[in-house]
């Protein structure tokens, strides 16, 4: 095993696949420099025909990789903040989302699409968004969101590997936490979640940053005789069921925390999907947590006080232990 942090796995990752196969490109806003340093160092090794700046617009971002991936390459498109990828959803959503159906299968759209999520460094209401819901409700779409170094970039892999198009969330606080990777860079298969802690009393499902709070969370109440168990689904769409399904099984308990707004948050499907399929094996009610119905404000107080925190996953599990 090795250790670096995220965006260091997240360059590992883009390296690989353009050492690997010479139809795969970088594009997007000041790739060639990279925010937080996430490409930085690449076009040094391809040059600026395979890490291209592009002009600040999204949509040209978003619609030339549709293009460039119907034509045969395998785009990465950085779509520097998800609030910006706003200004592509005709693109995402309505071309390469579609484009493969309505060829009948002839063509293959592999496009990674990675973005920035979430809060935590008073970027403010248009910079600190979570709005995965919105994509994971396309048909046509993946969308993936690791948590830990390791899973950035085997889930990166597997992205630009994918023939379809797949939506990498990156949650910016976590770009410089460490942890370790595998000496060999593999893919981590699309749909597949991953056990971060074991537990019998009850299931923690957390996405991204929240993981990392649930895990805190988790060794605090610990100190008080509660075993939690956190599933990381990892892959929002597809979902790995089954997992999440067992833990369900095993502990009875469910809590369910993002970072998205609550209302018409993803969290919300995963409940009806757990209240339709495996009700019976339910002791308490499903437990949600999401950031208020709010804009992220740029106080770092009041960002605080809108996103989710250890207090609230805590206050969660004792309401239905």
């Amino acid at each position: 095993m090795r250790k670096m942090n995220f965006a260091q796995a997240i360059n590992e990752a883009l390296r690989n696949e353009l050492r690997r196969d010479p139809k795969v490109f970088l594009m997007g806003e000041d790739v060639v420099h990279g925010v937080f340093g996430v490409t930085a160092g690449l076009i040094d090794e391809f040059g600026k025909e395979r890490v291209r700046n592009t002009p600040i617009s999204e949509e040209a971002i978003a619609g030339g990789a549709v293009g460039a991936a119907a034509a045969g390459s395998r785009p990465v498109a950085e779509i520097m903040f998800i609030d910006f990828a706003t200004v592509a959803m005709d693109q995402i959503v309505n071309q390469a989302a579609k484009m493969r159906y309505m060829f009948g299968g002839r063509i293959t759209l592999p496009i990674t699409f990675r973005t920035m999520v979430g809060a935590g460094i008073q970027a403010a209401a248009q910079h600190s968004q979570s709005l995965e819901a919105w994509f994971t409700h396309v048909p046509g779409l993946k969308v993936v969101y690791p948590s830990t170094p390791k899973d950035a970039l085997g889930l990166t892999i597997a992205a630009i590997r994918d023939d379809n198009p797949v939506m990498v969330l990156e949650h910016k606080l976590l770009y410089a936490m460490e942890g370790e990777v595998p000496d060999e860079n593999e893919p981590i298969p699309i749909g597949v979640a991953d056990i971060k802690r074991e537990g019998k009393d009850v299931t923690i499902i957390a996405t991204g940053m929240m993981v990392h709070k649930a895990l805190n969370a988790a060794n605090q109440l610990a100190s008080n005789g509660v075993e939690v168990e956190i599933v990381d689904p990892r892959s929002l769409f597809p979902i790995d069921k089954d997992m999440i399904y067992d833990s369900v099984k095993k502990t009875h308990k469910v809590v369910i925390v993002s970072e998205e707004v609550k209302r018409g948050a993803w969290t919300a499907e995963l409940a009806s999907m757990i209240a339709e399929d495996v009700f019976d094996y339910l002791d308490a009610p499903i437990m949600r947590i999401g950031a208020l119905n709010t804009p992220i404000p740029f106080s770092k107080t009041l960002e605080n006080f809108v996103v989710p925190n250890e207090t609230d996953i805590i206050k969660a599990v004792q309401a239905i232990v």
